[in-house]
């Protein structure tokens, strides 16, 4: 009777692992509505200089194909390489470059470089005479310097540059570059597919706790081992850009950076070292940093890192050893760096957290203490010898804090100063302006014992960016510029002439596509002088209605979302339209800072991918970006409420715009990517506010993510409630709603593994769901290829059509 109830058992997973029916699906496109908007050519990207007179346009194609993604990758220690050419699998590449001359409004060819290639990393050089730019081809990765004054362009290293852990050169000075090259000594890699092991693979635990998230593409045997430290090496190779002379300076070894001091007279390397680890990614590998003076001979080992697997629990912990170190800006060869104050445990207390220190060239003395923070150190701006600022935070607050310190005087207090809660964006200061030194490093302007702060102004009136005075000694801020209220939306890029007032802007309307203006700011009625004239590529939006709602919770927590209506849609009719509502859900610590509004209607409406505007050109009334604030004050944690707080928000956006008597109720479907999937199959299953739903690439399970997710610091075992309540996993058989669920086969997010969505799929169908799981080949978290994306507009426009539009029907 066991073997028969035990074969019954058995059965039943074998037919339960292949319930679902399979469709002979072929690549599909989406309706022309859709498609005219998501194939509609990019307008270029631009790299101006400082002065705001010469630039590069970069042209790209808005998707790879899949026959690109389709080429041979390896995934290895959180890279994904492609290891024919040595460079990331999944890189951005431009096809085309030219110059373009932003007094002149002109665009010119460039000379000698490929009128079709695969480029990236661009940089331009301390005096903005050069721009370097490496070309992808079907064998590996060359170097191109243009000559800006000449527009013409030389390749100075063929293609055997190795891009597998980053940008492959450096700038040494105007006239030499480091290049990372793929030694002589490379071994061929393994096949891993077809080698046969030679034995198990063993982890071990030493009884310490390792509380790392679930990471993708990790290292899984000595195989992976052996192909990760062949693509990682590179031999390190000096090049004379001007005569082509190229002299090796460094052997064969992982390095990860290569910076050079701002007097040029050392480098500092940072090389991996081994062992190497199967539960975390390569940054956290055993490391050392090296300083050489800048013909290579050896100055001094500043810092030897051990394998981090192990770092104490919560946000604001870190590593024990030297963090953050670079170069001092201002200096000319003085090396920065932290160190944690409190074993980089965020949960021992401590007066102090973090403490920064330097070491001045020939770097043969102590160390010195330079100042320490309350707080976890996150940044520094150099000035001069007098003045810096440093910055630090504390998540569990979501405290922010500067303070100045006198650099050259250690012993002087340092004073804290803005220190506020980081979400409150009406209250931002915004950021010092910094100016390039003759080192070619940016540092803080000084004007006359002032500094300048220049922000995106986020504010109840609206967006509107602000220049400030800082008073240095008094830390006391005077307005100086805003922006007026208008139909346009100003952004400051950057300043020009700190002295004169003259800044580069970005400014751009609902249907005016972003484009570059020059203005002086300390003038008035000084006019903004367009410089860039890049057309709407996306003008069937035109007569897209476009409005920004503000509404609230039943709690009365402030909401918003952006809300789009079909073309020539009559308000006065109020026709009752299907509705899509798009968002993601975000933590807070109080209320008030998660009713801010933090987007501007004025912003140019262009249709992404990942996007639901396109489905405004459908007949549906959409409200994208709406705003779902999960709050958690005092000692309470957000999510002890996850669900209850989802499920309000979703119902105060459908009774807002219902009340505006655009939509039918009835016929509503809310979708979201990523944690917005986790939300949308949350909200499927515990509310019946919804007609049918689009999930991608979500997680649903959490204890297969159980030592924190998103903004959960807690681990499974300390809040195994939190964790099951909501994982719509556990719950699957309250789904009762038209679920559409997409994945990237080959996702690398950190907790999102295509289990999550196949394992959901197997519950939901298990239990007499409707729902249809849609896995994009070669994709990863983000979709790429020109065929997935398509086809994955045309599932969500199907979908949407039967369940939502024509539900009932």
């Amino acid at each position: 009777m066991k073997r028969i109830i035990y074969s019954l058992v058995f059965l039943a997973m074998t037919l339960g692992s292949t319930l679902y029916a399979q469709e002979n699906v072929t690549y599909q496109k989406p309706p022309q509505e859709i498609l005219q908007l998501a194939d509609a050519e990019m307008p270029p990207s631009i790299s101006t200089d400082r002065k705001a007179e010469n630039s590069f346009l970069s042209y790209r194609s808005r998707y790879k194909t899949i026959a690109e993604l389709s080429e041979t990758e390896f995934r290895l220690a959180g890279l994904r390489i492609n290891p024919v050419t040595n460079i990331n699998s999944r890189e951005v590449f431009s096809e085309k470059i030219t110059f373009y001359d932003l007094k002149t409004s002109k665009e010119k060819t460039i000379a000698g470089l490929p009128s079709v290639g695969r480029f990236s990393n661009q940089s331009w050089n301390k005096s903005q005479s050069k721009f370097a730019v490496t070309n992808t081809t079907e064998k590996g990765v060359e170097l191109w310097i243009i000559d800006v004054k000449t527009l013409n362009a030389t390749k100075i290293y063929e293609d055997k540059l190795n891009a597998n852990l980053g940008r492959p050169f450096s700038w040494i000075s105007d006239k030499e570059v480091m290049v990372n090259v793929i030694p002589a000594s490379k071994k061929a890699l393994i096949n891993t597919t077809d080698a046969i092991p030679t034995g198990p693979t063993v982890s071990v635990a030493d009884g310490k706790e390792a509380q790392n998230r679930t990471y993708q593409d990790l290292l899984k045997n000595k195989n992976d081992e052996f192909n990760f430290e062949q693509l990682a090496l590179s031999e390190l190779v000096k090049v004379d850009i001007e005569n082509g002379t190229k002299t090796k300076w460094k052997d064969a070894a992982m390095y990860t950076d290569v910076s050079v001091s701002p007097d040029g007279k050392y480098v500092l390397t940072s090389e991996i070292q081994k062992p190497f680890s199967y539960i975390v990614t390569y940054n956290s590998f055993p490391s050392v940093d090296t300083v050489f003076d800048i013909n290579g001979k050896l100055v001094k080992e500043v810092d030897k890192k051990a394998l981090q697997e192990v770092v104490p629990k919560g946000f604001s912990s870190t590593i024990l050893g030297k963090r953050s170190l670079y170069w001092r800006a201002d200096q000319p060869s003085t090396l920065y760096w932290v160190e944690a104050l409190d074993g980089g445990d965020a949960n021992k207390p401590a007066e102090y957290r973090d403490a920064l220190y330097q070491l001045a060239a020939p770097f043969t003395g102590k160390q010195e203490l330079l100042v320490k923070v309350k707080d976890r150190y996150r940044g520094v701006t150099w000035g001069n010898n007098d003045v810096a600022l440093i910055r630090d935070s504390w998540y569990n607050t979501r405290n922010e804090s500067y303070y100045i310190f006198n650099p050259s005087n250690p012993s002087q207090e340092a004073k804290r100063f803005f220190s506020r809660n980081t979400q409150d964006a009406y209250n931002d200061p915004g950021s010092f302006v910094t100016e390039m030194n003759d080192y070619g490093y940016n540092v803080l302007s000084f004007n006359k014992g002032k500094l300048l702060l220049t922000g995106e102004g986020i504010s109840a009136e609206g967006v509107l960016p602000f220049v400030d005075d800082f008073d240095i000694k008094t830390q006391k801020v005077t307005r100086l510029w805003r922006a007026q209220k208008s139909d346009k939306l100003e952004a400051i890029v950057r300043f020009i002439d700190t002295k004169k007032g003259i800044v580069l802007e970005q400014i751009q309307s609902k249907s005016d596509y972003p484009n570059l203006y020059i203005r002086n700011i300390f003038q008035k009625g000084g006019k903004a002088k367009q410089v860039t004239f890049t057309k709407n590529p996306f003008e069937s939006l035109d007569n897209v209605y476009k409005e920004l709602i503000t509404y609230k919770r039943a709690d009365g927590v402030e909401l918003s979302g952006t809300l789009y209506l079909p073309p020539n849609y009559d308000k006065t009719k109020k026709e009752k339209l299907p509705m899509l509502m798009w968002a993601y859900p975000r933590e807070f610590k109080d209320a008030a800072t998660a009713g801010q509004v933090t987007t501007s209607e004025n912003k140019f409406t262009s249709p992404s991918y990942g996007g639901p505007v396109f489905w405004a050109l459908r007949g549906y009334a959409v409200l994208d970006n709406a705003a779902f604030p999960i709050i958690g004050e005092g000692k309470e944690e957000p999510n002890d409420t996850f669900v209850p707080q989802l499920v309000a928000n979703a119902k105060a956006a459908i009774d807002a715009v219902d009340a505006l008597g655009f939509i039918d109720r009835g016929r509503v479907a809310v979708g979201g990517h990523s944690y917005g999937a986790f939300m949308t199959a949350n909200l499927l299953t515990h509310s019946n506010l919804f007609a049918a739903g689009i999930a991608r690439s979500g997680a649903y399970n959490r204890t297969l993510t159980p030592f924190g997710f998103q903004s959960e610091q807690r681990n499974y075992w300390e809040a195994p409630e939190v964790y099951n309540t909501m994982s719509p996993f556990m719950n699957a058989e309250k789904m009762k709603t038209p679920l559409l669920l997409i994945h990237g086969e080959a996702d690398n997010n950190t907790g999102t593994f295509p289990m999550q969505s196949e394992r959901y799929f197997n519950a939901l169908k298990g239990l007499g769901a409707t729902t249809r799981f849609v896995l994009l080949p070669k994709e990863s978290h983000g979709y790429a290829a020109k065929e997935n994306v398509l086809h994955m507009l045309w599932e969500q426009d199907q979908w949407l059509e039967k369940y939502v539009k024509n539900k009932g029907k």
